[in-house]
């Protein structure tokens, strides 16, 4: 049985793990869960990640989920690959920038999209958090100039190959446009972003529903 993957490929969470897969040449199942229908708070999808949220991997009777776990597991299966390295110091690294992904880039970020293109878009909410947006965007540029500092002199996140770091950080810039992101002042994070896009796996995965035009719904 091939592995399963539950997602909304409109999502960016959805998305770094889609293409993960497709760069390692992992067949998988996806299993799409429309979340604007409520697919998520289904019994049977709560049976297998009580949070509600996605994406779910399911492999055999093995369930995981959390975005950058399943990435790491994915990446496991094919240790050759080095998207996440072998030995520990490489490891904590690529790792480092995962929790960093969670704690510092990917809040901002989801709250420009909710409110600059979920919401009116997909959710007929015109209400707008000026507050919230002007909190998120302070952070935003706080991580970003983070990030893009750490990009000068080097090809990818952690240096000259590329890991689950970049497919982390990389994924929700799809939506730059959308959620109104400020990147304009970050020439490293534009190049970075602009060469992931070329991968053939990003390709994939764009194919798959994870692009604005392509895309349904995003969260």
């Amino acid at each position: 049985m091939s592995i399963e993957l539950y997602a909304m490929p409109a999502s960016p969470r959805a998305f770094k793990a889609i293409a993960v897969a497709h760069h390692l040449g992992i067949e998988f199942t996806l299993r799409p869960l429309d979340m604007l229908k409520g697919e998520h708070k289904t019994p049977e999808y709560k049976a297998l990640n009580p949070n509600q949220m996605m994406p779910t991997l399911k492999d055999g009777e093995y369930v995981l989920w959390e975005s950058n776990a399943i990435m790491q597991y994915l990446a496991g299966r094919k240790p050759q690959s080095g998207l996440l390295p072998t030995d520990e110091r490489g490891r904590l690294d690529v790792t480092r920038w995962q929790f960093w992904d969670l704690a510092h880039w990917d809040p901002p970020i989801e709250t420009l999209l909710l409110e600059n293109f979920v919401k009116p878009k997909f959710m007929g909410v015109t209400e707008y958090d000026e507050a919230g947006v002007a909190k998120a965007t302070e952070h935003f540029h706080r991580a970003a100039a983070v990030l893009d500092g750490q990009l000068k002199g080097r090809k990818y996140v952690t240096g000259d190959a590329l890991t689950l770091a970049d497919f982390s950080l990389g994924a929700p810039l799809h939506y730059a446009v959308q959620g109104r992101f400020p990147l304009e002042p970050y020439g490293e994070i534009r190049r970075w972003h602009a060469s992931l896009i070329g991968l053939p796996a990003w390709q994939k995965a764009m194919a798959q529903g994870a692009l604005p035009d392509r895309a349904s719904a995003a969260a």
